[in-house]
């Protein structure tokens, strides 16, 4: 069991949820993935910190009350350096900027933004919060995607940041995907979305490993989640895209592709 200490600028560090129901998405997640919890912190409006086996994965928090009628998302969020510079730069690349960097105390500062494509994401400068502590096993996310409709912006947007190389999947055409990497190693992606998407607006999307992609969307659905898409088989595993019960949407892989059931 190991213990990450810490990301690269650019790389997704950490998500979180906004949620109704803090107690229902407690008990959903703790029956897919075996999180535990810590105690929500009522001074930071009942934030609270999921857990596997003693390690940080990601957090989770109530809707505030002029939240309600946002739809529940899980938010990613970016390592930075120096929030107050990468927003500058947001700003200069044709982001908006919905949050100012703002201090969380002890922990470290967050930013919130949309890219030039209109996709929310986050930042974050730690400080004694480094990031989460479990990725890319079972239970924890492992990948970390943006979908848009015009990939090549968003490209051109995510490069003015962060130092990303920038690999072409596929023929650009039918199949329009763009690995990221930082140093060298892949740390997300970029999709075209396609009119099969339908009116789904721009969205980073979530990743978490499972060990079996088709018993863990079984378990969703005992859970009182959603199918939404899949599952399938890709050359990095087999994937769904499920909602939890309160429509909050994210993508399960299991790293080798297995027969359907």
């Amino acid at each position: 069991m190991t213990q990450r200490t810490g990301y690269p600028d650019g790389a997704p560090c950490w998500a979180d949820l906004n949620t109704p129901d803090l107690d229902g998405a407690r008990r959903f997640y703790t029956g897919l993935f075996g999180w535990s919890f810590d105690e929500p912190v009522a001074a930071f409006g009942h934030y609270t910190t999921a857990r596997l086996g003693g390690r940080s994965v990601v957090g989770m928090a109530p809707k505030m009350p002029d939240q309600q009628d946002m739809p529940s998302a899980w938010s990613v969020y970016l390592k930075t350096s120096d929030a107050d510079a990468t927003v500058r730069r947001i700003e200069d690349a044709g982001g908006k900027l919905l949050v100012p960097p703002m201090e969380i105390p002890v922990q470290g500062r967050m930013a919130f933004a949309f890219d030039a494509t209109g996709a929310a994401f986050g930042l974050w400068e730690p400080a004694s919060h480094t990031g989460a502590q479990a990725f890319d096993e079972t239970g924890a996310m492992c990948w970390h995607e943006v979908n848009t409709r015009g990939g090549t912006r968003a490209d051109a947007f995510y490069r003015g940041l962060f130092p990303y190389e920038q690999q072409q999947v596929g023929d650009g055409e039918k199949f329009d995907y763009v690995v990221y990497h930082l140093d060298g190693q892949p740390i997300g992606g970029r999709m075209q979305m396609t009119a099969e998407w339908g009116d789904l607006p721009a969205h980073w999307m979530t990743y978490f490993r499972v060990e079996d992609t088709d018993a863990s969307v079984a378990r969703v659905r005992e859970l009182g989640g959603n199918l939404l898409h899949g599952p399938f088989d890709s050359p990095h595993g087999r994937i769904a895209v499920v909602s939890d019960p309160y429509g909050a949407v994210f993508s399960i892989i299991s790293p080798e592709p297995t027969a359907a059931s």
